[in-house]
């Protein structure tokens, strides 16, 4: 059961870090391997304030690192770093929790000595993202759960299934949101879903093309 967190300040400004196809849900986890020196700062100098970091897609799928100066799509997500090793390869190991949504008002140029890159964020228009909303059932579950055996069986992706059936129906759609290998421009769109119900159905969908294209959606009951 998701826990009603300690009330937090959002910051105006944070670091931010552009990753292709990585969306971070609202009380959802995220680990990150980090080795580039930019980012190697970055949790160096938020380790010593509010321990926060704003995930964000670039608009363009980058072929190798993110450039420094890559248009970003307008919503992100900042989590608060809740985990933390460093195993002494030059890597950092990091856990994220969502906290909030926000839209993006301004994007700053990459630090020249630290080397990455800062933010504004609204995070006004998401408010609701603060407070876990239980939905032990919901619009489609049945036929969510259906799918997504389906669709893990054509990606070779294992899952706990006693976990997954057990898991409230909410937790269970920002997961899926975020491990799925939609996508960008699917996450990105998951992401920004107004409720629940509009992502449930939005992952309905995208898994029944999925299953479409893989040409095993005769086996699937509508």
């Amino acid at each position: 059961m998701v826990q009603a967190r300690v009330p937090f300040q959002m910051p105006r400004t944070f670091p931010v870090f552009p990753l292709t196809g990585a969306v971070l849900m609202p009380f959802g986890h995220m680990p990150l391997n980090i080795f580039e020196p930019r980012y190697l700062n970055m949790v160096d100098d938020t380790l010593g304030g509010d321990r926060v970091i704003g995930m964000i897609q670039p608009l363009e799928t980058q072929p190798d690192l993110v450039s420094d100066t890559a248009a970003l799509y307008g919503v992100g997500t900042l989590g608060r770093i809740i985990q933390f090793s460093d195993p002494g390869n030059g890597r950092y190991q990091i856990t994220l929790e969502g906290l909030s949504r926000f839209r993006l008002s301004t994007a700053r140029a990459a630090d020249p000595l630290r080397g990455y890159r800062t933010a504004d964020g609204d995070f006004t228009p998401f408010k609701a993202d603060l407070s876990p909303v239980e939905h032990d059932d919901g619009p489609g579950r049945d036929r969510l759960l259906v799918l997504m055996r389906t669709y893990f069986g054509d990606k070779d992706i294992d899952a706990d299934w006693d976990a997954v059936s057990s898991a409230p129906y909410e937790a269970l759609v920002a997961s899926l949101t975020m491990s799925c290998p939609f996508a960008p421009e699917e996450k990105q769109a998951l992401l920004e879903c107004d409720t629940h119900a509009d992502r449930a159905q939005m992952l309905i969908s995208l898994f029944e093309m999925s299953i479409a294209e893989s040409g095993t959606d005769s086996a699937i009951k509508h």
